[in-house]
């Protein structure tokens, strides 16, 4: 379910409390401002398009 927020869309909190990165199966934290997914563990940003997240590791970009 998504959640219009403000002007912009949001993933509700039953979505975000069962995604799990692909790569480590860690709890992915919402970066809502930026529409982005990310995983502290592996250090990777997944991108949500549409508002859908693209749970992709190999389009998955690496914080720095």
């Amino acid at each position: 379910m998504i959640v219009d927020i403000g002007g912009y869309m949001a993933l509700s909190e039953k979505l975000l409390d069962m995604l799990v990165c692909p790569n480590c199966k860690e709890k992915l934290t919402y970066d809502q401002q930026n529409e982005k997914l990310i995983c502290e563990h592996c250090k990777l940003t997944y991108r949500i398009t549409n508002n859908v997240p693209v749970l992709l590791v190999d389009e998955a970009d690496k914080i720095d």
